[in-house]
């Protein structure tokens, strides 16, 4: 089997419970996600917005085709873990792109994740209300 001379990236991203591994190579720009298109995937045109954002700091727009698999979390979280990771292979394609990237924020791990309930009172700040007598 002969050998292709495409460009093959692969990189993981995160964000709150969700994770994303991303695989790029050079296209036309085409985004698949679990399978289904980015319009059908996401309905939100902010989140859709989102995903184009480092392609368009990086000026790669319509050079790789996506091929994400994302697991755990909501829509909002698969995003940015899908984002995250495109960002990481294409910081990882051209160094001159990592420090773009780097500059616009795409490559930090947004580690906010929600806190976790607490026993003896009912969430994860919230307290019983006091009663003194």
């Amino acid at each position: 089997m002969a050998k292709k001379d495409t460009l093959e990236l692969a990189a993981t991203g995160r964000r709150k419970t969700s994770i994303a591994r991303v695989r790029m190579r050079e296209g036309t720009g085409k985004m698949t996600i679990n399978g289904l298109e980015t319009d059908a995937y996401f309905q939100t045109a902010m989140q859709r917005e989102l995903l184009k954002k480092p392609f368009i700091t990086a000026d790669v727009v319509g050079k790789f085709d996506v091929i994400a698999t994302v697991k755990g979390g909501g829509k909002s979280g698969q995003c940015g873990a899908i984002v995250h990771g495109v960002s990481r292979a294409l910081a990882g394609s051209d160094e001159e792109l990592r420090d773009v990237l780097k500059k616009a924020g795409f490559l930090t791990r947004d580690a906010r994740v929600k806190e976790r309930k607490k026993p003896g009172q009912p969430g994860a700040r919230k307290r019983f209300q006091f009663s003194k007598r």
